[in-house]
């Protein structure tokens, strides 16, 4: 077993930094004796002063990495090019599987700033992908269904929009992540047009025709006219939008004009 021990201490030997991704508080604490941690999880229940709060549990353990490792760059806790050993929980709850990655090695993916540098409040986009994920998991009636949420920038998104129904939250002050109104949600999915959402979860409108120029707006064959428009809006404003695609199941996220972030509900 020597030759497993010298590999182990190869991959962790004269790293710059650890990241521990939802760890349990002992091993935290652990940790934070003789290092200083940066703790990667939905929530920072162990107290730590470095922290980088996930928005999702990424199913692809390789897109977990690279957002935590990019979190932790933007908040300044690593420096580009340090080596750092991440610790992850990839068969059990406890931290079980150590990698080590180059801090900035890897492209910029986006999904950081997705959540953080969107206009959008963080935990709108987070709701909003959350719902997405179990439509996706669920459909209408065992049928699989597609849907397309807008999120942010609300008043150039209505500009750039005109309805195809009357507007069921057009005098409510519903948000979304009520556990009532994404219920809501849900059922108004099965009718044509986008959600249009403010940067704070505020419903503004459902059955929105969106109208935005789709100039320079290049999405990957086989997806449709949702991606497409979804592509376009947040070209043409500040806002992000999540697609939930009805032909192949997955929950794609937009940015800029481009995909930023791919999910399959059923790894959720």
């Amino acid at each position: 077993m020597s030759e497993l021990g010298d590999l182990l201490d190869d991959i962790v030997s004269d790293v710059d930094g650890t990241l521990l991704f939802s760890p349990s508080g002992s091993l935290y604490e652990r940790f934070a004796e003789v290092d200083d941690p940066v703790v990667v999880s939905k929530t920072n229940s162990v107290g730590a002063d470095r922290y980088v709060g996930l928005p999702l549990e990424f199913g692809d353990v390789r897109e977990r990495v690279r957002f935590g490792v990019e979190g932790a760059l933007e908040n300044g806790f690593v420096e580009e090019g340090q080596q750092l050993a991440c610790a992850i929980a990839l068969f059990s709850e406890d931290l079980d599987t150590v990698t080590r990655v180059r801090a900035g090695d890897f492209e910029r993916s986006g999904v950081y700033d997705l959540f953080v540098n969107s206009r959008a409040q963080p935990e709108v986009i987070q709701n909003v992908l959350e719902v997405a994920i179990e439509l996706g998991k669920k459909g209408q009636k065992g049928k699989r269904v597609g849907a397309l949420f807008v999120v942010g920038d609300a008043g150039k998104v209505m500009n750039k929009s005109r309805p195809l129904s009357y507007n069921p939250f057009e005098k409510s002050h519903v948000h979304v992540g009520d556990p009532i109104v994404d219920v809501m949600l849900k059922e108004f999915s099965r009718l044509d047009g986008a959600f249009v959402i403010s940067d704070s979860g505020k419903i503004v409108s459902a059955y929105r025709y969106l109208e935005p120029a789709a100039e320079g707006v290049d999405i990957p064959k086989g997806l449709g006219a949702r991606h497409m428009a979804a592509g376009a809006i947040t070209k043409d404003t500040n806002a992000v939008a999540v697609v939930l695609s009805e032909s192949d199941g997955l929950v794609r996220a937009f940015s800029g004009g481009e995909i930023l972030l791919e999910l399959d509900p059923e790894e959720y």
